[in-house]
């Protein structure tokens, strides 16, 4: 396959003409559209502009340029058995197709985009001359992406493009114009919650070294056209180590948990669940509140602030702990010098916290896909009601609604004890909901913090009275919980029973 003409038109227009000055170094024509043919005439380069190619000049503001017989005959066209074809209808071969989209994730993502400048901005003929030159891969190369340009050169250099090179490209240009047409469908269909059809795109960020165990393989993707901060896909690693499949799960579930706190707040996460969480007037205290928690479960865990972490803070942590990685939405210079002592820890900034944009829930089962709204409801003040004899006091209210948060971010069962906005004990994961409330009495008593005048939160409603009893023995004084039990009645009168407040929600928060 000899390259001896090729086709360019690009909106992003980096590297395009070095690449096309070599191009014509090895003696390829040149033919391109607008303003590509502007930037390389410019440029001194040597090129045909498209509408001499076709006979017909581009029209409607430049809507119809390239959708054209000698444009797609030349792409398409075989070279054995189209070639009677091509020469009755005067159809020059077109050996490269150099082409990338209209910037549509761009636009949608400006502030003062309207619908009709993100339609103008879906491209058509592109995608169109990147499929023919894709399906027709055996005898014509086809580049969409910048970062090849090097590597096509190369093998130019050498001769032509071996066949590996032309599958290999032919297959990322149809994920190309595949992930361009998702994202075009999801602005165009974003009223509609529940397509369908679903068809996802996201872009690989890194390989990593294995998934959840060493046996399995993994990679980690970022959606597609997702501009947000404050989120896991957009860190930025200023130290440590590459992050593991587990780091960067486990640091999801800890940064979900600390940007709904609004106080200066820790979150220490260990196996996606939090072992220990604090607001305090600074970090560093909030931290030293979360780890007393749970000190067994925080070693090797995930440390998470809603500050910038300052070096004085980072150095008491790395200092008093293991820790897998250390994230908030700033770091300062000085930090990251502190966190060049450990070399192995992962010091990570994740940028302000901003809107959730996940209104959509994704979960991989067998041949399938679960997806749901996204858990977005911590509470509904309106419907939070005492039932309970005794009301909270305000301190109690406080800390109740502290503790709910927390179990918001608990696998369930979720049981969390809490006090002066502090957990002293959660129970996670438990088949049972008197088992994470015993769990939780245990893990306090272990670590000698004190449950009595504590709070309890629970994800879900007590079927039964035991699970108040249980936290009744260790002291406990105030209880928020979902409500909805067909014993509801029997659990309120063990409150009542036992001198303890009760809040329902009205709200469950299952986390499986």
């Amino acid at each position: 396959m000899e390259i001896k003409r090729a086709l360019v038109s690009v909106s992003d227009k980096t590297g395009i003409e070095d690449f096309c000055r070599k191009l014509a170094a090895h003696g390829v024509s040149l033919i391109s559209t607008g303003g590509t043919h502007a930037a390389l005439t410019k440029a001194g380069i040597s090129v045909e502009e498209i509408s001499s190619v076709t006979g017909f000049p581009e029209i409607m503001d430049g809507r119809v340029k390239t959708l054209h017989p000698k444009v797609h005959g030349g792409i398409l066209g075989r070279r054995s058995k189209d070639r009677r074809v091509m020469e009755e209808h005067n159809i020059g071969a077109i050996d490269l197709v150099v082409v990338n989209l209209y910037p549509f994730s761009q636009t949608i993502s400006r502030d003062d985009c309207t619908e009709e400048l993100a339609i103008e901005n879906i491209d058509i003929g592109g995608p169109a001359m990147i499929r023919s030159a894709a399906k027709n891969f055996k005898e014509v190369l086809v580049v969409v992406d910048p970062a090849d340009y090097l590597s096509v050169l190369e093998e130019l250099d050498l001769g032509e493009p071996s066949k590996m090179t032309r599958k290999k490209l032919a297959i990322k240009a149809f994920r190309h114009t595949a992930q361009y047409d998702a994202i075009v469908a999801g602005y165009l269909g974003k009223a509609d919650q529940f397509p369908d059809s679903m068809t996802l795109a996201f872009e690989k960020i890194d390989e990593l070294r294995y998934g959840e165990n060493p046996h399995q393989s993994a990679a980690f993707y970022r959606q597609a056209n997702f501009h947000g901060t404050g989120v896991i896909s957009n860190y930025r690693q200023h130290q440590g180590k590459a992050l593991s499949y587990n780091n960067i799960a486990d640091t999801d579930a800890a940064l979900d948990c600390v940007k709904t706190l609004d106080e200066p707040a820790c979150v220490i996460v260990k196996h996606a669940n939090p072992c220990g969480v604090s607001m305090a007037n600074t970090i560093s205290e909030a931290y030293d509140r979360a780890f007393a928690t749970d000190p067994t479960s925080a070693f090797g865990g995930i440390v998470a602030f809603n500050r910038e972490i300052d070096a004085e803070t980072l150095d008491h942590v790395l200092e008093n702990q293991f820790v897998e990685v250390v994230i908030a939405p700033t770091v300062g210079r000085e930090t990251i010098e502190i966190a060049q002592k450990k070399k192995n820890v992962r010091l990570l900034e994740c940028g302000d916290f901003g809107a959730t944009s996940d209104l959509t829930s994704i979960k991989k089962v067998g041949g399938g896909l679960l997806v749901q709204s996204s858990d977005l409801l911590c509470l509904d003040t309106d419907v939070l009601k005492v039932v309970s004899k005794i009301s909270p006091t305000e301190r109690q209210m406080e800390d109740l609604l502290f503790a709910w948060k927390v179990a918001w971010f608990v696998k369930s069962n979720a049981i969390v004890y809490a006090k002066d906005k502090q957990t002293i004990g959660v129970g996670a994961g438990q088949m049972s909901r008197v088992i994470s409330a015993k769990i939780a009495g245990l893990k306090a008593r272990e670590e000698g913090l004190e449950i009595e005048g504590s709070v309890m939160a629970s994800d879900a409603f007590f079927p039964f009275r035991d699970g108040i009893d249980a936290a009744a023995e260790d002291g406990i004084k105030a209880v928020i919980q979902p409500g909805g039990s067909m014993r509801d009645e029997e659990v309120v009168a063990a409150a009542d029973e036992h001198g303890i407040a009760m809040v329902f929600t009205g709200v469950r928060h299952f986390r499986h």
